[in-house]
């Protein structure tokens, strides 16, 4: 069983893996990947989405004094 690369899509095969995750690079093939994942992160330009809970908006909070 090999691994994909998320950044490069290099193979990684089963003895690479045990070299990778002895320096945490998994799921990378170097750290030079990890690193481009790194800073795609960092210039936003992954993203997380998520929907706006209707039931939420318009809430106001009052301080009870």
């Amino acid at each position: 069983m090999s691994l994909c690369c998320p950044t490069c899509k290099k193979r990684i095969h089963g003895s690479g893996r045990k070299e990778l995750k002895s320096k945490n690079l998994l799921p990378f093939c170097s750290e030079k990947c990890k690193l481009i994942d790194l800073g795609a992160w960092l210039d936003a330009e992954y993203r997380i989405t998520s929907t706006k809970d209707e039931n939420n908006e318009g809430i106001e909070l009052s301080n009870s004094n």
